[in-house]
Order: structure tokens, then C-alpha cells, then sequence
């Protein structure tokens, strides 16, 4: 689907924002208080998405809400395994490979049934440590997806 380039942030603006999401530590109850906040967030835009938070490749947080489906669970996981392999976000790589005009099976050899660049999960990275999971969510436009995702994880960080 090709990213209309007006609305769409750039490589830069993406890693800018990447850089600013940085998190003190990210604990079992902090993966909770994430999810939780976008639940909340969520229920009250009654957004029809799925929520997930990882850890070191442990599901800390999932949460379908209504009017959600297996299929959006199914892109969460594609999206996450995205930003566990290049430590970027999910609308990072969508846009490198817009911009590169590939796909990621055509540029890295990765399969479209288990990855999928595009919008809706972000990498969670930990001062002094780096990137120990991420955050995700998938049921909207993807840049939709991706600017929910951005906006908890700076509401919870306020």
C-alpha cells in the first residue's frame, strides 16, 4: 500500500521519536500499567484494537477489545517480530521499505506470514540497556495504530 507522503512521518522524524520514548525499566507491573493505560484509552475512543506488550520474548500484556479479531492479533505478532528483529518501529520499516520501493521479503528475505512492515508496534527500549520488547497495537489504519501506540507510551511517561 503505498504511504502517501504528506501525513507520513519520515526515517528521521520516526527515529527522533524512537529516541524519545526511551522507558526507566519496563517490570512485569509496568507492562501491566502500559497496557492497562491503553485499554482505558481505547474503551473510551471505543477503538476496536488488540494491545499487547513484550518483554525478552514473554507476552506481558494482551487485550482484544470488541469488535477486534484473531486477525488483528495475528498482524500484532507480525508487527512485533518486525521491531524485535531491526529494533525499529513497525511504521519505521513501512517506510524504509516505501521509500526503497521493496518489500521485506524482497530486501530481507523475511516471509509476509510472520512479519508485517507496517504501522502499530514500536520498540521498548530501556535506559542503559536497550531494546527488551515492544508495544503494539493493531485494529486501526496503521498510521493510526502507530500514533495511539506513540501517544500512551508518552502519556505514560509524563
Amino acid at each position: 500500500m503505498p504511504l502517501d507522503r504528506d501525513p507520513w512521518p519520515t526515517l528521521d522524524e520516526l527515529l527522533r521519536e524512537e529516541g524519545e520514548l526511551e522507558l526507566p525499566a519496563l517490570s512485569e507491573s509496568d507492562a501491566y500499567e502500559l497496557g492497562m493505560l491503553a485499554v482505558a484509552a481505547a474503551r473510551e475512543q471505543r477503538l476496536p484494537i488488540a494491545v499487547g506488550v513484550w518483554r525478552a520474548g514473554r507476552q506481558l500484556f494482551h487485550c482484544g477489545l470488541p469488535g477486534s479479531t484473531r486477525d488483528n492479533d495475528a498482524w500484532l505478532r507480525r508487527k512485533g517480530r518486525v521491531v524485535m528483529r531491526f529494533e525499529h518501529s513497525s511504521l519505521y520499516m513501512a517506510r524504509l521499505c516505501q521509500d526503497k520501493q521493496v518489500t521485506l521479503a524482497e530486501k530481507f528475505g523475511l516471509p509476509a506470514s510472520r512479519y508485517a512492515a507496517a504501522g502499530g508496534a514500536v520498540p521498548l527500549r530501556v535506559r542503559a540497556t536497550g531494546v527488551v520488547g515492544w508495544f503494539g497495537v493493531s485494529g486501526l489504519p496503521q498510521l493510526e495504530d502507530h500514533r495511539f501506540v506513540v501517544d500512551t507510551l508518552r502519556a505514560i511517561s509524563r
